[in-house]
């Protein structure tokens, strides 16, 4: 049995070793090279890394006996071209969706990262931004000095910092997980009033940041995820093994 699973997340990863530990051919397709390090090297499984676009994509599911699109809960774009590609070749597919967490008594919380800058740009005090490197043009206008953008430790990162116009002694660069010691002690290090971040969740180490949020007094910013169907993990795994004929 051929599985193709988009990745990148912890639920990946996990589902990834267990069917290939059940004995099916797993690819895995991550976006970035940082991805295929955390992914890591396991027995039946192959790993493909590098942004793809819907021909490519297209290319990859071609001749898997099931799809699985477990990337991030806010990669509302790769999630769309990997509908697509599964469209067009007739592949089954099937979405993990990450369990969403309640949301914090006191957070700000807002449906886009734009929209969350705006409300932040009558706002005064340092702000430490959880949600990546890809956004961070969208709080460019707010200042490098108020930004303390928290990213991979990744040359693009540092070029996306750069191009915000954040100071170098802003930067962050650190690789989790973040338990909430470390988050409390750069919220007061840093004297940050307000944390940005995006719900991902338990994997994604939310709770630890909504808890050092509470802690300290910072404000929690929340970004929230999009609407979209999809199935827990379990859901998908009892699934897969179906397909393969596990009891």
């Amino acid at each position: 049995m051929k599985f193709v699973i988009f990745s990148g997340t912890t639920e990946g990863r996990r589902l990834s070793h267990a069917l290939a530990a059940l004995g099916g051919s797993v690819t895995v397709c991550v976006a970035t090279e940082y991805g295929r390090e955390e992914q890591g090297e396991t027995p039946g499984t192959t790993v493909l890394s590098g942004r793809m676009d819907e021909g490519e994509m297209r290319r990859a599911v071609r001749s898997a006996d099931l799809c699985v699109d477990a990337t991030h809960p806010y990669a509302v774009q790769a999630s769309q071209t990997i509908h697509a590609a599964c469209d067009a070749e007739k592949t089954p597919l099937l979405r993990l969706l990450r369990e969403e967490s309640g949301v914090p008594a006191g957070a700000a919380v807002f449906a886009c990262a734009s929209a969350a800058a705006e409300w932040l740009s009558r706002t005064q005090g340092n702000i430490l931004l959880t949600t990546g490197a890809k956004e961070l043009s969208v709080f460019a206008p707010l200042g490098g000095e108020r930004l303390y953008p928290r990213v991979l430790p990744l040359a693009a990162s540092l070029a996306a910092c750069e191009a915000a116009g954040v100071l170098g002694r802003n930067i962050l660069a650190l690789q989790g997980p973040f338990s909430q010691e470390l988050n409390e002690a750069l919220i007061r290090q840093y004297h940050i009033r307000y944390l940005v971040t995006k719900d991902g969740g338990r994997a994604g180490g939310f709770e630890e940041k909504a808890a050092a949020a509470q802690a300290t007094g910072a404000k929690l910013v929340l970004i929230r995820r999009p609407q979209e169907d999809g199935l827990d993990y379990d859901t998908v795994f009892n699934r897969c093994r179906e397909m393969m004929g596990c009891r």
